[in-house]
């Protein structure tokens, strides 16, 4: 069937008149979804920050620097006396204390030549008992005559002969018996034992100078290191004020234990012109054995305590081209301040420029902000995301 040019006129009207509707529709439905969602928001970021007050008051000056543990003392045992080990009485790496039984050596040789010698002593002592009493016979008869004279000078010679021959025996004995004392070798201080090694069996001379142990004085102990040249100055005035000497803790570079605490006793003559540095010594009491010889440790000096010192935290010290600087928090506001960092001490900064006790410095979040950046105090447990402003679009 075949539509008529005014059916087709009629159909071309309702498809214009339904695409109208349709458009006035989609038109309506935006207008009302735009009216229903909330503004944009615009305007400058707001930073979270945290911020902690800028303290003045007493701060130790800490030197710090690595060091090393060694040993108060170290004695090698060497033998006195020629012999063979008969016994060993101690243990390797043991404790010993002063006089304690180390090596026993073979004296009888000695036993048999002391012997021999108190008899030798023995048999001069009644030879000089003789020369005696012919002294006194001869002294009564001295006034009767030359010969008289002459036999009593010579019972005097004989008595004085005889005393020595005495005094040489006795000497003898004494030298003989210490060897056999000798022949027991004794611990001469208080110390750990090292590797021993010789054991029984083994022919030890007095010339050969062989080292049969060696005891290590632990406790107390000492911690060798050194600083810049430049902490002389504090260093000698602090020993100069007497007492006790500075107060020096050490941990161990891998250890996470309580710092062990000391006193410095010594501060080299000269300064290392290579390294520019001093030689420091500082004395340990060792009970425990915390620290060995050879360790590696991290050493904390305190000469002296600054009785006004103005300190920030350190992650509060910002580093830029123009120098060090801090950004306080005024007004809502990140406000850039250029400050001197003077030294570091146990996590905090001191510092000088101007800046006072009470100032509110930023600590976390200095990184995200620039000087006259909006930002507030930061919520406990609130994450450091930026915030903004929310203003009603015109």
């Amino acid at each position: 069937m075949t539509m008529t040019r005014s059916g087709r006129v009629v159909f071309f009207l309702a498809v214009a008149a339904a695409g109208a509707g349709g458009w006035y529709w989609y038109q309506h439905r935006a207008e009302m979804t735009a009216a229903a969602t909330p503004a944009r928001p615009v305007g400058a970021p707001v930073v979270a920050v945290s911020t902690e007050p800028a303290q003045r008051g007493p701060l130790p000056i800490e030197i710090i620097a690595n060091g090393l543990v060694v040993p108060e003392a170290v004695v090698t045992v060497r033998p006195r006396v020629d012999g063979q080990i008969e016994r060993v009485l101690v243990e390797e790496g043991q404790m010993v204390q002063q006089g304690d039984p180390l090596f026993i050596l073979d004296s009888r040789l000695n036993e048999a030549i002391l012997a021999q010698q108190e008899a030798q002593l023995a048999r001069d002592r009644a030879l000089l008992a003789r020369a005696q009493a012919d002294l006194v016979r001869y002294q009564s008869l001295r006034g009767e005559g030359y010969t008289a004279a002459q036999r009593f000078e010579q019972a005097q010679a004989d008595a004085a002969s005889a005393q020595a021959v005495v005094r040489a025996d006795e000497a003898l004995t004494s030298q003989t018996r210490l060897a056999i004392e000798f022949a027991s070798i004794r611990a001469e201080m208080a110390g750990r034992l090292g590797s021993l090694p010789l054991r029984p069996g083994n022919f030890v001379r007095q010339a050969e100078n062989v080292g049969m142990a060696t005891i290590t004085r632990i406790d107390p102990i000492l911690v060798q290191f050194s600083v810049p040249e430049r902490w002389l100055g504090e260093i000698r005035a602090a020993m100069a004020a007497g007492g006790e000497g500075p107060l020096v803790s050490v941990v161990p570079g891998d250890s996470t234990a309580p710092p062990t605490e000391g006193r410095l006793i010594f501060v080299d003559s000269t300064v290392d012109t290579q390294t520019g540095t001093i030689m420091l010594k500082a004395r340990f009491a060792n009970p425990e054995r915390l620290l060995w010889p050879g360790q590696y440790v991290r050493v904390t000096l305190v000469p002296r305590i600054e009785a006004d010192a103005l300190s920030v935290p350190a992650a509060a010290l910002q580093v830029g081209q123009q120098g060090r600087f801090v950004f306080l928090m005024e007004d809502g506001k990140a406000k850039r301040q250029p400050v001197e960092l003077v030294r570091m001490n146990a996590g905090r900064a001191v510092l000088s420029g101007e800046l006072r006790a009470g100032d509110r410095v930023i600590v976390e979040g200095a990184q995200r902000v620039a000087n006259g950046m909006r930002v507030m105090e930061r919520r406990q447990g609130e994450a450091p995301a930026p915030q903004r402003v929310s203003q009603a679009t015109p």
